[in-house]
């Protein structure tokens, strides 16, 4: 039975790894940069305006989020990395929290890890791929702001996400725009997929 992706509540932030949801669900875990639009992308999946808040500023995700998706499976919204404009103890304290999360077995079952299209990945999001991979977690990487590309350099900047996250056949890179809804089905069918 397909899940349905716009049934979705906000259940919980998580400040600490004794509030992590272990209750047999599912567990998405969707991480980026602070500026990459990972609320966006959360928000035209679920078709919902401001679920996943979006901020004016970056970094406004602090704790890790759980949205609970048509009662069976949770969607985590990990704090956004890589913003200079917070204190270093508060960098650090989301940086001790996200290896927590990491470190708990069997979190999370899947992870969406969203990079900018116009750019090079970062060494940030090499890290974040990385703790994917170490926690054998399978993962799909989307590349969001693909509405800011020109048809000419679409193909040049996916294969450079690519190389840069090395990226092998198996592993899945989704082409979005969280602005025009660009990928969005493709995702979903994914995330269907995976749930299944």
């Amino acid at each position: 039975m397909s899940i349905q992706f716009n049934k979705a509540e906000f259940i919980l932030s998580a400040a600490s790894p004794e509030q992590f949801l272990r209750d047999g669900r599912k567990q998405i875990a969707f991480a980026g940069r602070s500026n990459v639009g990972k609320s966006s992308v959360i928000n035209r999946l679920l078709n919902r305006k401001n679920l996943a808040r979006v901020g004016a500023t970056p970094g406004k995700t602090t704790q890790i989020n759980y949205f609970l998706i048509d009662g069976r499976i949770y969607l985590v919204d990990l704090p956004g990395y890589g913003y200079a404009k917070v204190s270093k103890s508060e960098r650090d304290r989301w940086g001790r929290l996200m290896e927590s999360y990491f470190q708990t077995d069997g979190l999370p079952d899947l992870g969406v890890l969203i990079v900018d299209a116009r750019h090079k990945p970062t060494a940030d999001d090499v890290t974040m791929c990385d703790f994917f991979r170490a926690g054998g977690c399978p993962m799909i990487v989307v590349a969001n702001k693909l509405d800011k590309l020109k048809k000419s350099e679409i193909e040049h900047n996916l294969a450079l996400i690519r190389e840069t996250l090395d990226l092998d056949e198996e592993e899945t890179l989704v082409p979005f725009s969280a602005e025009k809804g660009d990928g969005k089905e493709r995702l979903l069918g994914l995330l269907q997929a995976f749930c299944e």
